[in-house]
């Protein structure tokens, strides 16, 4: 009698299943989409402080080295300036409308009843617009340095905590405006003004470091006052002095304390 061994047939292993992305991450992915399709946003907020740096280095004053100035250039300011403007656009123009009308059309209401928290497409957008800020820093930058000669940051780690400090400072300030209006439009309105009174502030009109002792010393206390001489500074070579970093973080702890505390989902 003879006997075998049966052998089980082969199996074919399946397609593996397709890994499924985290709820915030597919918020990201969708508001990165929406995002890039606004082709508005992204030019003044990415590409116009560099448009205007161009603009600017028209002007042969600007080129020339002023003694009040300590031997620096009108243009060397305003890369900095220019800096500033990027983060004023999006923390204050840009980003408030689009999380006000989300909520205004029961968007983020609706999704309370789902797995996607509104807190995911919260700080989607802070990502996203943050993300549009450095890049237009970086822009802005080597656009200084190739048509106009401007020096790179002489004090790097400085420039570089001023630039965190400051981008953090825009948008818990477009959080806030977002937390107090209502509607889209008002969030436009309230946006408007603040754009306007942060350019002044930001030195877009007349730099900081050029205006009366007074003044100066009044619109250094506002964020973008401190940020506009940080960031100078440290571009200059020196270290960022230690109030003007302060003031920098007061603001963002506040304001970031005050948008969590009063915005609303509904």
């Amino acid at each position: 009698m003879q006997t075998g061994t049966t052998t089980a047939p082969a199996t074919t292993p399946g397609p593996r299943p397709a890994r499924r992305r985290s709820p915030a991450a597919a918020v990201l992915i969708a508001e990165t989409r929406l995002f890039l399709r606004e082709p508005g946003s992204l030019f003044w907020v990415f590409a116009f402080p560099s448009v205007l740096l161009v603009i600017l280095g028209f002007v042969p004053a600007f080129k020339e080295a002023q003694d009040d100035l300590g031997g620096r250039r009108v243009i060397d300011l305003y890369v900095p300036i220019s800096i500033l403007l990027a983060m004023i656009t999006a923390g204050v123009q840009a980003m408030p409308p689009v999380l006000t009308a989300y909520r205004e059309r029961g968007i983020l209401r609706r999704m309370s009843a789902t797995p996607v928290r509104p807190s995911a497409l919260l700080a989607a957008q802070i990502l996203l617009h943050g993300a549009a800020c450095l890049g237009s820093a970086l822009l802005v930058t080597v656009v200084g340095r190739t048509a106009y000669g401007v020096p790179l940051p002489g004090h790097l780690p400085g420039y570089l905590l001023a630039l965190l400090l400051s981008v953090a400072a825009a948008l818990t300030l477009g959080a806030t405006i977002c937390a107090l209006s209502r509607t889209a439009k008002a969030a436009t309105a309230v946006g408007s003004v603040a754009y306007l009174v942060m350019m002044f502030t930001a030195g877009v009109w007349l730099p900081v470091q050029a205006m009366p002792d007074i003044l100066r010393r009044i619109v250094e206390i506002t964020p973008f006052g401190a940020a506009s001489q940080a960031l100078e500074q440290a571009a200059s070579g020196s270290r960022p002095d230690l109030i003007h970093l302060g003031i920098l973080t007061l603001w963002t702890v506040v304001t970031g304390i005050a948008a969590s505390r009063m915005f609303r989902w509904q």
